[in-house]
């Protein structure tokens, strides 16, 4: 271990170092007597991304529901088939066409949702969390958060029941 302590220091020290001379006359000093020494600039490093790799858009919360929200009773959500990982919460704006559910986004990933069916008795809304793998084969850190996110239907909500579901989306 100690070994490669000493090692690892080494390429350190090693990358600190910059053998390009930081100025063209010898000594630093100019024919006329100034100084000329430079301090060494850093490396610069210039991130591209791929033209053909999608870059994640920006997370945002939601607009404010019309006319406030309104909790939709637990019993009338059916979140049943989503891990625990989400929030089984759904609000309803005042005249009961846009809904507010929770989704998760962190890292590389962003959160949608969508309305997948709407039936006289219930509709389904789908939330989204699409990866956007990190051009150059980079990483992700891996935290999550809680995004809000609307969704509009076609009729007001009434007493139908909300079906909600996830899926999870590459880009």
């Amino acid at each position: 271990m100690r070994k490669f302590a000493v090692a690892l220091a080494a390429l350190a020290l090693a990358g600190c170092t910059n053998s390009t001379p930081t100025s063209p006359y010898p000594g630093g000093t100019s024919p006329g007597g100034q100084s000329t020494a430079t301090a060494p600039s850093s490396p610069s490093t210039t991130l591209s991304s791929p033209t053909d790799r999608p870059q994640p858009p920006p997370q945002s919360s939601a607009e404010p529901l019309p006319g406030g929200p309104t909790p939709v009773p637990a019993e009338r959500i059916d979140a049943s088939t989503l891990s625990e990982l989400y929030k089984k919460d759904v609000q309803v704006s005042a005249d009961g066409r846009t809904l507010r559910v929770i989704g998760l986004a962190g890292g590389c990933k962003r959160a949608s949702a969508e309305v997948a069916a709407q039936a006289a008795d219930q509709v389904w809304i789908t939330l989204v969390t699409t990866y956007y793998p990190p051009a150059g084969g980079g990483l992700c850190t891996q935290e999550l958060y809680d995004v809000p996110l609307n969704v509009t239907l076609d009729a007001p909500l009434g007493d139908r029941r909300v079906v909600l579901e996830s899926r999870e989306d590459t880009a």
